[in-house]
């Protein structure tokens, strides 16, 4: 039996994202009380910069276990990021303990992070995989836009690779949606059924093209609201 991440792990882990996030740079959280105060959710992060899982795990309203790709769970980190209930992911094929791990989270009514375009870019959402899509549709769980603006703006001057120290970090939150319109969750009971027959290739797709519709409408959102233009 696949082990579940620990829900206390990743408490701590968001009490260390608080600490260090307000601590180095001033974030400016909109909407964190669209994210449902119970049951499982997922949230959809944008990913332009090496902070924007550790700036969402610090500001998110719930402990968030974030599915990472294994290249980051080196030396220390490694035990460091499986003690705060982070799930480690071969993103080059199909990893079935991720993928239980990450069910496991949401069974349990937990808060699972995903970045939808698999891995840093642009942050626009424009390249959605399929992996989102699976796991909304076969937990049933709503999904949770979140846009993080500013951290890849400009460099750092004492460390290029970090934001500048004390700059702001705009991080906002949309309304929850499901995968499939009309959809209802199927484990909220902890039973981690299969969602019927929707876990077909076609019903992945169409969940794919609404997930992405729906992203990319927040971050167009996002961005009017704090007034932050998309880096050309």
């Amino acid at each position: 039996m696949t082990d579940v991440p620990s829900m206390r792990g990743a408490e701590v882990g968001r009490r260390i994202g608080v600490g260090l996030m307000y601590g180095l740079w001033k974030p400016r959280v909109l909407g964190s009380w669209r994210v449902p105060a119970s049951g499982p959710v997922i949230l959809a992060v944008n990913h332009s910069h090496n902070i924007d899982g550790p700036m969402v795990m610090g500001v998110a309203p719930r402990p968030t276990h974030f599915l990472i790709k294994k290249e980051a769970f080196v030396g220390p980190l490694d035990p460091f990021l499986t003690g705060i209930g982070q799930v480690k992911v071969d993103r080059h094929s199909i990893d079935r303990t991720a993928i239980a791990r990450a069910l496991g989270v949401l069974e349990q009514g937990g808060v699972l992070g995903i970045f939808p375009e698999g891995t840093r870019g642009e942050g626009d959402f424009a390249s959605i995989r399929a992996g989102l899509a699976y796991f909304a549709v076969r937990s049933g769980a709503p999904i949770v836009p979140v846009a993080v603006l500013g951290s890849s703006d400009r460099p750092g001057r004492l460390i290029k690779a970090l934001p500048p120290l004390r700059s702001r970090v705009d991080v906002v939150f949309g309304d929850p949606f499901d995968a499939v319109e009309g959809a209802r969750s199927s484990v909220t009971d902890g039973g981690g059924r299969r969602a019927g027959g929707r876990g077909t290739r076609k019903a992945l797709d169409e969940a794919t093209a609404r997930i992405q519709k729906q992203l990319t409408a927040h971050l167009e959102n996002a961005r009017r609201l704090t007034g932050r233009r998309a880096t050309l």
